[in-house]
């Protein structure tokens, strides 16, 4: 039974699970819009290299007949891990993998983005949509954007990322504050703005740990690299700080007196870096969430289940998330949408919950003391803090 045969289908945001699902759908015929609130593709700057997984992100693309496209935009290399100490000493070095045996391969998100929107039927994305409130209208929804326009949708499915606006729709639940602040910033061109750190780098991602506190750095294919410090304060600290994020100066010095015994050469970052720098308060939901299915309305990756960023697997998650929502959309064992959507909503939670420990028990390891003996025996755990 096509559960989804005549029906528009409305996802709202455009990330990767979006993106994919919509995929997905397409190819069995589906009537699909995606929502997105940026005004284009290159809206937003992109974030870290991901490493996609074979059993989630893979499995998802491979479903999708998008390997070949990912083979053509994927970064071997890419998957080099450094770990090195505060004073910039190399401890340990996972080398590049052989192409044919790379486990989980790197790609950056402008790419991954782009092959997953050369796929869809043209015009399925309508930019610029930032959504602002939903209602119901006859057996489904209507959806109101910030411009004054308006859409129709038997079924929504909200893949709008850590900031919800469509969860409360489906849950009250909150995500709570991990306890761990992050600061993000680029530098662009780094071989030249920054050529002792972009050597340092080498192509790949340094996870540096000094005094319970991280500095992660990653390299991007278009030259550039991303970083982020990690540091166990307050949720209200961003705030409190009373530091000026557009002013690189007052970031240095912030830097200087919190990573004091560290190595100059990280200063490098904060000196070359374009401004404004980014914030990121790392949350996440309670690993023992659940509610009540609704009959046309549901939720994939971070809009529904947060979790930090320490274990590798927001990005995947959410990709398996659209697989497993579209084999219950699409399939012939539930006599309603409502059925269909139960069935996902409990597989998808679980899986959430395990992911989310793992990734708030790796975030407390790498911000203690102990974090380079864990890192050193367990590898590389972490995506960007980036959803």
């Amino acid at each position: 039974m096509n559960l989804i045969k005549n029906k528009k289908i409305a996802i709202v945001g455009g990330g990767p699970g979006g993106l994919t699902l919509a995929r997905l759908l397409q190819m069995n015929g589906a009537d699909v819009k995606i929502y997105e609130r940026d005004l284009n593709k290159d809206a937003r700057a992109k974030g870290a290299t991901l490493d996609l997984h074979e059993e989630s992100g893979l499995k998802a693309l491979g479903e999708a007949g998008l390997i070949s496209a990912f083979k053509a935009n994927y970064r071997p290399g890419a998957e080099l891990v450094r770990i090195i100490d505060k004073y910039a000493t190399i401890l340990t070095e996972d080398l590049a993998t052989p192409e044919e045996e790379i486990g989980r391969p790197e790609i950056d998100r402008g790419p991954l983005q782009q092959l997953l929107l050369d796929s869809l039927q043209p015009g399925t994305v309508i930019w610029g949509s930032h959504f602002e409130a939903l209602s119901q209208q006859d057996n489904g929804w209507k959806l109101s954007f910030k411009d004054g326009t308006s859409a129709f949708a038997d079924l929504v499915i909200a893949a709008d990322g850590a900031n919800s606006k469509l969860r409360p729709y489906v849950t009250p639940i909150k995500p709570f504050y991990s306890g761990i602040m992050v600061v993000e910033g680029s530098v662009y061109h780094s071989e030249t703005a920054s050529p002792r750190m972009h050597k340092l780098l080498n192509g790949g991602k340094i996870f540096a740990f000094g005094d319970s506190k991280t500095l992660i750095v990653s390299s991007k294919g278009d030259g550039s690299l991303v970083f982020y410090t990690g540091v166990k304060t307050g949720e209200d600290w961003i705030k409190k700080s009373g530091i000026n994020f557009s002013d690189k100066a007052q970031l240095l010095d912030w830097f200087k007196a919190e990573y004091e015994d560290w190595d100059p050469i990280w200063q490098e970052l904060f000196e070359n870096a374009a401004v404004p720098f980014v914030t990121r308060p790392i949350y996440c939901m309670p690993v023992d969430q659940t509610w009540e299915a609704q009959p046309n309305l549901t939720l994939l990756g971070d809009a529904a289940h947060l979790m930090p960023p320490f274990a590798g697997e927001g990005v995947n998650m959410a990709m398996l998330d659209a697989l497993e929502l579209s084999k219950c959309l699409l399939g012939d064992d539930f006599d309603n949408l409502q059925s269909a959507i139960t069935d996902y909503e409990k597989d998808m939670r679980t899986r959430a919950s395990e992911a989310a420990q793992e990734s708030l028990d790796s975030g407390e390891l790498l911000h203690s003391p102990g974090a380079i003996s864990f890192m050193t025996n367990l590898g590389s755990p972490c995506d960007g803090p980036i959803s």
